[in-house]
């Protein structure tokens, strides 16, 4: 009885603070998952401690990326009327400024409220990440440096392969910000996450932490490239990566993909079934259980049995079950393998259940991203490696309720069209965290916000 109510124990403490498991060996040497109380001390007191080695995936500075997520920010939210659309009546929000800070702030008044969020973060490859090292110079000293300077006159610099941190920089950059838009997430709540080859196996750690490994929705592997780099040494990589953790996989619902007339068509109804359109599925499976093969004889009067090493999906008595059902299809002369037939109606969710690679006939590609935003701008680029509309669109409509519709709006000041949605920016870094709700199909105003000091 103790040791089930140790498990509950360790169990509540895993809902709300998943970072703070871990796994030990127990007497006999199997691993059980225990509470890393040093580090619950450390997230509710902020106090750094010296403490003991746990299996965890960990990196220099990971301790203090974990304190400023959750340190006092004293920064405001200033309204920048002149550069909305109807300010006082919007729902949309566009906010300008660093995203950590962005985020401490949106905490206060949206914990646990966001259904949905995407974010797609720096992707490390030594150029396209520039990061705060936390030290200032002077503005005499800037053409005698590599790097850029911030708003503040911090010092900013590319993370490039020749810094001896290059990927701890990049860990504590994405740690402290995903640990706070875990709080905004609803407890029904799904977070994306772009990412490429050079950091998808820690971003893969980091989230296990942060959300919990039970907590890992999928792997998306989006075709972002259609033709080969033939000047590229060894591969030509035509694909980026998209990670999906839910907040609480067990209270999450996926609407799937919408239907499309294509996949309509598959159903039909040639015996005049009452319960309407259905189609035939495969009656056997692999690898083979024992009791599972039987013998069935077709109305035609022909004997038939699983192929070898496999076996049929259902029972001897399901199997005549269904059949009395009217369930089992023979083909239309009543002589061909048995096959289950699959009703529309009776579907559990009306949407198809998405797969794990999306291609770009479905969801676009990089190019033609880049070409729709150039469009927008007059032929200029000011987006690196912007995402297609309908990848976006994808990822929204599986797991928003019900599911929106995108469209775009016009900032009339800077005349600048954006995919309608609520989303912090931060200068300098192409990384754009949208946390996204209801969307309209017209273009909606917009409700321009600064962080100030």
């Amino acid at each position: 009885m103790k040791k089930d109510l140790r498990s509950e124990n360790v169990k509540k403490i895993a809902e709300d603070f998943p970072m703070c498991i871990t796994e030990i060996k127990d007497k006999n040497g199997n691993l059980k998952k225990v509470i890393d109380f040093e580090k619950l001390k450390e997230l509710l007191t902020g106090e750094l401690r010296d403490r003991e080695e746990a299996y965890e995936f960990t990196w220099a500075g990971k301790r203090e990326a974990l304190r400023k997520a959750f340190e006092y920010n004293d920064k405001i939210l200033r309204p920048v009327v002149d550069d909305s659309l109807n300010f006082f009546d919007t729902q949309n929000i566009y906010i300008e400024g660093d995203n950590l800070d962005v985020l401490r702030i949106l905490r206060r008044s949206y914990f646990e409220k966001i259904k949905m969020i995407y974010i797609d973060p720096p992707y490390n490859t030594g150029h396209d990440f520039i990061y705060n090292d936390n030290f200032k110079k002077s503005k005499e000293d800037e053409e005698e440096e590599l790097g850029l300077w911030d708003e503040e006159d911090n010092m900013l610099f590319e993370n490039k392969e020749s810094n001896g941190r290059f990927h701890s920089d990049w860990c504590s950059m994405i740690y402290s910000r995903l640990l706070l838009a875990r709080d905004l997430l609803r407890p029904d709540g799904v977070i994306f996450i772009s990412i490429d080859d050079n950091e998808v196996a820690s971003l893969r750690k980091i989230c296990d932490e942060v959300f919990g490994e039970d907590n890992f929705v999928a792997e998306v592997i989006w075709e972002r490239a259609y033709a080969p780099i033939n000047l590229k040494k060894h591969f030509s990589t035509s694909h980026d990566y998209i990670l999906a953790y839910a907040k609480n996989l067990e209270t999450v619902v996926c609407n799937g993909i919408k239907r499309s007339k294509e996949a309509d068509s598959r159903y039909s109804n040639p015996d005049n079934d009452p319960r309407g359109v259905w189609t035939s599925d495969n009656l056997s499976v692999g690898p083979a259980i024992e009791e599972n093969i039987y013998p069935i004889t077709t109305p035609s009067g022909r004997i038939v049995k699983p192929p070898a090493g496999r076996c049929w999906s259902l029972s001897k008595k399901t199997f005549f079950e269904r059949l009395q059902d009217n369930r089992i299809w023979f083909g239309p002369d009543g002589n061909n393998v048995p096959r289950i037939k699959r009703f529309l109606s009776e579907l559990k969710k009306q949407g198809i259940t998405p797969m794990t690679i999306w291609k770009y006939t479905e969801v676009g590609h990089s190019q033609e991203a880049t070409q729709s935003l150039a469009n927008i701008f007059d032929g200029k680029k000011y987006f690196v490696y912007p995402k297609p509309v309908e990848l976006i669109k994808r990822t929204i409509e599986l797991y928003s309720s019900p599911p929106p519709r995108l469209g775009r709006s016009r900032l009339n000041r800077h005349k600048k069209d954006f995919m309608t949605k609520k989303m912090e920016s931060e200068e300098k870094v192409t990384q754009v965290m949208a946390i996204l709700s209801s969307i309209s199909s017209q273009a909606p105003p917009q409700r321009h916000m600064l962080l100030c000091n």
